[in-house]
């Protein structure tokens, strides 16, 4: 395997809730580290890449580093365990799937129960819900669960790893957003191996907590202060059975880049990423966002007094699933469409709509 390849699976495989990013943070920051000038982290472990740190213009690409997972919330006498949501985990693929109990010491491994088809009523199956799903570790008291150090507050992640289908795709669990991390950490390799100098700061910003608010982003942007944000996220793949084209646009794996309008999103810093793409023949699709992008852009573009900030996005099947799904050839041209708008842009440019 190359080195990105090793890093992609080594990276996207260890287990990284919000809140509890530190392992996925310490193999993302040692993979960059050859590529940057230096780093800098933050109390709540956000991770910044910094290459030309004397600079005072100040570029940012940034991924969110966390993805969704559950807690221990109730432990039963009889040694089953309920759970409270950490992120936006879906309660509807938890039953009969395998997790990892984070303990302080160790990984215990469970199951998510779920009673046999032989023994549910005809016609009133119950849905899965946040009230009646329930994690078994192979305790029968409550006790011998606090015995293997299980307690009300450990983080649980689902096992699945990172697998391909028909040599195209990449799927797997937290995709979103660990692939934006892989995104920009290739950027930075690629712009360092080529020996490409840029004229500002190029922050590689790695940031945790945005699957509950955009939380790490609005840390580590006041403390960086940029001129310009670039975010990578993940968006919706809608082609896919059980999708609604007319309330979720059309965005296709597969073909290219998504790139979103939307109040927060910089219009003219759009511009130029399309510019960027049109002159590289990178092939991008456009979706439209109300109100919000719902994305680390909002915390970025909000900051300090206003940082002109946009949204790459690539298109994902299956998002929050332990099956999200993503296109190899878009993975790379995000890279592409990142690595060109750093080489093309003026750090002179005027960003001001009213002059």
């Amino acid at each position: 395997m190359s080195q990105s390849n090793n890093f992609i699976y080594k990276y996207l495989n260890t287990a990284s809730p919000t809140g509890f990013e530190a392992s996925g943070q310490q193999i993302w920051l040692d993979y960059i580290k050859p590529f940057v000038d230096t780093y800098f982290t933050d109390n709540y472990g956000s991770v910044v890449g910094v290459v030309n740190p004397e600079a005072t213009f100040k570029v940012v690409i940034e991924a969110h580093a966390d993805e969704i997972s559950w807690f221990v919330h109730y432990i039963t006498p009889e040694g089953y365990i309920y759970v409270r949501r950490n992120g936006g985990s879906d309660h509807m693929i938890a039953p009969s799937m395998r997790v990892n109990i984070h303990t302080s010491d160790k990984v215990v491994p469970g199951v998510f129960g779920w009673p046999a088809i032989h023994v549910r009523k005809n016609g009133k199956d119950d849905a899965p819900t946040l009230d009646n799903i329930f994690i078994d570790v192979g305790a029968r008291t409550k006790e011998e669960v606090d015995q293997l150090g299980i307690h009300v507050g450990c983080v649980i992640t689902f096992q699945d790893e990172l697998t391909e289908l028909n040599g195209k795709f990449y799927s797997g669990r937290a995709l979103d957003n660990r692939i934006g991390g892989y995104m920009i950490a290739e950027v930075a390799k690629r712009l360092h191996e080529e020996g490409r100098k840029l004229p500002f700061g190029l922050y590689i910003v790695n940031a945790v907590q945005e699957e509950i608010g955009l939380r790490g982003a609005g840390m580590i942007a006041a403390r960086i202060k940029p001129n310009v944000a670039i975010i990578t996220d993940v968006c919706h793949d809608t082609t896919a059975p059980m999708y609604n084209k007319i309330t979720s646009g059309e965005q296709v794996a597969g073909k290219g880049p998504v790139l979103t309008y939307g109040a927060s999103v910089h219009k003219k810093l759009l511009d130029l990423i399309i510019a960027s793409a049109k002159k590289r023949k990178i092939d991008f699709q456009r979706a439209a966002a109300s109100r919000v992008t719902g994305t680390d852009t909002d915390a970025f573009a909000y900051s300090n007094e206003g940082v002109p900030s946009a949204l790459i996005s690539l298109p994902l099947k299956y998002m929050h699933t332990t099956v999200e799904t993503a296109s190899k050839d878009d993975i790379e041209q995000v890279i592409q469409l990142i690595k060109a708008f750093l080489e093309d842009f003026d750090p002179n440019y005027d960003f001001r709509y009213v002059v």
